[in-house]
């Protein structure tokens, strides 16, 4: 059979050649749609430049599961009036007759909402995440960005992920004009510009959002795709929409399939409806022999979510999360058991240890409200008319911070709790934040956290069972916790007989049991034994002699052209990091932390 590529949208000047991007915990993988070009490289489709340390082999990937149809009515967009976002009237409902303008292939060339489009040149300088203290050969990309209120652009994080310059040229013109990322939303795949020069944005006016789509709803898509240097247009029809996997960010949020083609360099473009108003943003595709024409946008709900962010905390601070693992209640029997009368609600099976949720819900509860929305026994709830949607669209409406009521039903008896919504907190993170790892050298020891890219860099083979077992299963046990691994030794004779131990975690330093890479560097700036004893699984044990640990410190650093013993961020390590209490009685659970690798279809994270 065979398996499904999904792709984020980048394309090549250069070459069509693709390389599979693997999804982070994700059994599909997806595709950037930006182009990429690297220097005496050929051109690739993955945002991270081919490390020359490993290949990282492609697994075979299982189809993802849709909702079966799931569709909750969705919240009118917010009123953003700097970035042009409309807001809906609550009792109106939106025509697009009421529109005059309609776009028709004989009047899609003169069409004004053109000219608003974009190319975005980026060049990327990605972390080496092998050897942190430094960064990999930097690489070119192309794809698309549309002007919005505020003299601000939007398009994909994908297509500005670890940027070093980002420069963006309109339509029918031949100069490049310089341009300044001012926020990055990971999981919703989208990036915040802006440009300083006047002359960019003379005689041009920002594209206006629309509404939620409905089926059959006519569709262009407006980009910089491969194939060429001009603008390219593409129309189709709204296939489905439902919560969608978003590869770049690896999160479910609210998604638009479409039937138009979306091809490398489409990423970021916008997606208009008849009435020449931006429905979305393209941002990926799924590949795959059984399946033609599937192209996925992200809707104006979800960059509204995004754009009010940003205007309410001058900074993008994500997307709110429930943190209670749910399983469905189809089963009457089971229903039955728990005392549910009707053919409602979600089961309680998990609840994150750092999520507020964990001091208000228990295994075994059921939810069957959610802000006095019905939640049904899919877990899904109502959206629009003769639809309904995945249980967690509400809780993606929320911004961290807010409050969520919750029906539950406990032990048979009914009640209401309160629950505040924060971002779910990553034990082994997909993305770094601030784009540079952390790492601390201690006589050749080269410590740092793990991370997906990490993982992704060293190839799994590397890694070992136990540190995927933990990567994929396990929870933060509270915020700030990290696995902190030996990456590798840098042989020297203060080190001798430790040179073969790499990809191992740490768990102790001088009998104290290691919270994150900031807990470890503040023990050992503090450590006044005689002896350095570091304490990893499997029961490996290495001991240093603190002075001469400390004397072969700089001529190690000198002998392999490194710069500084330890990350910038570690110099004075955060008191805060220090709090929280790292025993636990599992190492790793039963269940994956991702829905992506959850082999049971009725159960899922909200």
């Amino acid at each position: 059979m065979a398996i499904p590529l999904w792709s984020c949208t980048t394309s090549s000047l250069s070459s069509a050649l693709w390389s599979t991007v693997k999804l982070r915990y994700s059994q599909v993988s997806y595709r950037p749609i930006v182009s990429l070009h690297y220097k005496n490289a050929r051109a690739t489709s993955n945002p991270h430049p081919p490390s020359s340390k490993s290949n990282t082999q492609q697994k075979k990937k299982k189809q993802l599961k849709d909702e079966g149809g799931n569709l909750v009515k969705p919240q009118p967009a917010s009123s953003y009036k700097g970035f042009g976002i409309p807001r809906k009237d609550k009792d109106s409902v939106f025509d697009s007759k009421d529109q005059q303008f309609q776009v028709e292939p004989s009047n899609i060339q003169s069409a004004a909402f053109l000219n608003a489009v974009v190319k975005v040149y980026c060049t990327h300088t990605a972390p080496d995440y092998s050897l942190p203290w430094q960064k990999q050969r930097q690489f070119t990309s192309t794809g698309s960005a549309f002007m919005i209120g505020g003299r601000k652009l939007l398009t994909n994080a994908h297509c500005v992920e670890h940027n070093t310059q980002v420069k963006v040229k309109r339509r029918g013109d031949d100069k490049k004009y310089v341009a300044k990322v001012l926020a990055r939303g990971v999981d919703c795949d989208i990036a915040l510009l802006s440009v300083e020069s006047d002359e960019f944005w003379r005689e041009v006016e920002p594209l206006r959002f629309g509404h939620l789509p409905h089926l059959q709803d006519s569709v262009t898509v407006v980009g910089y795709p491969l194939g060429g240097d001009t603008i390219s247009v593409t129309k189709g029809v709204v296939s489905r929409i439902e919560v969608t996997s978003y590869a770049h960010g690896s999160s479910d949020l609210l998604g638009i399939q479409i039937d138009a083609a979306i091809n490398p360099g489409n990423s970021g473009g916008p997606a208009f409806n008849a009435q020449g108003e931006c429905i979305g943003v393209a941002f990926q595709v799924l590949r795959s022999e059984d399946a033609e024409n599937i192209g996925y946008v992200i809707p104006t709900t979800v960059v509204s979510h995004f754009l009010s962010d940003y205007e309410k905390n001058g900074r993008y601070t994500g997307f709110a999360c429930l943190g209670v693992l749910i399983q469905k209640l189809e089963n009457p029997v089971l229903r039955a058991y728990l005392k549910v009368k009707s053919n409602e609600g979600v089961l309680v099976r998990r609840v994150e240890p750092t999520s507020d949720a964990n001091n208000v819900l228990k295994e075994g509860d059921v939810i069957v409200r959610f802000d006095d929305v019905r939640v049904g026994c899919e877990g899904t709830v109502p959206f629009r008319s003769n639809e309904r949607i995945a249980f967690h669209y509400l809780i993606s409406q929320k911004f961290p911070g807010d409050t969520a009521e919750l029906g539950i039903i406990r032990a048979g008896t009914s009640m209401k709790v309160k629950v505040v919504l924060n971002p779910r907190v990553h034990l082994v993170p997909y993305h770094i934040d601030g784009g540079q790892p952390s790492y601390i050298i201690i006589a050749g020891l080269v410590f740092t956290p793990l991370s997906e890219p990490l993982i992704e860099e060293e190839c799994e083979d590397t890694i070992g069972l136990k540190l995927l077992a933990k990567a994929r299963y396990s929870l933060a046990k509270f915020e700030g916790e990290q696995i902190v691994i030996l990456s590798q030794v840098l042989a020297n004779e203060v080190n001798i007989g430790y040179e073969d131990m790499n990809n191992l975690q740490v768990l102790k330093f001088n009998g104290t049991r290691i919270k994150n890479i900031q807990h470890l560097a503040h023990l050992v700036d503090s450590c006044k034994d005689r002896y350095l004893c570091f304490e990893f699984e499997d029961s490996y044990v290495a001991v240093l002699e603190r002075k001469a640990a400390a004397t072969a410190s700089s001529r190690i650093l000198t002998d392999y052209g490194i710069p500084s013993e330890r990350s910038p961020d570690l110099f004075k390590p955060n008191v805060n990091s220090l709090q929280g209490d790292p025993s636990t009685e599992k190492e790793f659970g039963d269940i994956p932390v991702s829905n992506y690798e959850i082999g049971v279809d009725g159960l899922f994270w909200a």
